[in-house]
């Protein structure tokens, strides 16, 4: 858990992000205290900034694997730190990068990121909770394309609920951006700042809702 104070964030100290987030797919096993997460972010360098290398936050995340355009990267050419993942010679232009970890939603007290409230698992990744999913640029001003997939336990999890756009279904009990399911679904939206939970009555279910603006087809909804 980090015990260090955050630091104030002053407008006079903007600057824009060095690199841009198309895309986000998102792969979600759930498990109370091993939740896998396979996250493939699309990245392209900012037109405005020079070549810069490749800063990702990340909050009690254990990193299992590391991919660009689906080749494993060696160890040397990146840095793991209790907060960041950096990526130091990135490619100078667009790229895919996969990485998966795995985090406990039921050690996690925080009510931040992914975590466990009685029996089920909620979502908050808002103002710096996605950080606690994945690794990522984490700030409101990087907006991507999400697809995300949950597959969970029928037995410990019989609903869940997302929002956007459905599109599959299937036997194992996953969803992305949908609405209350009992089977796969896979779906996709696109959001700014990303998904997040609000508090809700226990019913052994999976809550996974965005929060802010976005758009639905050719909807806005907030």
């Amino acid at each position: 858990m980090r015990t260090d104070i955050a630091q104030p964030i002053r407008l006079k100290d903007y600057r824009p992000p060095d690199w841009l987030v198309d895309s986000v797919s998102l792969d979600f096993s759930l498990h109370p205290t091993a939740t896998r997460v396979r996250a493939t972010l699309v990245l392209r360098p900012s037109p405005k900034a020079a070549s810069a290398p490749l800063i990702l936050e990340g909050d009690e995340l254990s990193l299992l694997s590391l991919k660009l355009d689906g080749t494993e990267l060696p160890a040397d050419s990146y840095i793991v730190t209790s907060d960041r993942l950096t990526i130091p010679q990135p490619p100078n232009g667009p790229f895919a990068l996969e990485i998966e970890t795995v985090i406990n939603p039921t050690a996690n007290t925080q009510l931040s990121g992914l975590y466990r409230s009685n029996s089920s698992y909620c979502t908050q990744c808002e103002a710096e909770g996605f950080r606690r999913i994945t690794y990522f640029p984490d700030r409101p001003d990087v907006m991507a394309v999400y697809t995300t997939r949950i597959e969970a336990d029928k037995r410990e999890a019989p609903v869940l609920l997302s929002n956007g756009n459905l599109e599959q279904r299937g036997g194992t009990n996953s969803l992305c951006h949908g609405f209350a399911q009992t089977s796969d679904a896979v779906g996709r939206a696109s959001f700014w700042p990303r998904i997040r939970s609000r508090h809700f009555h226990d019913r052994r279910r999976v809550r996974f809702q965005h929060g802010g603006h976005g758009k639905q087809g050719t909807k806005y909804f907030q």
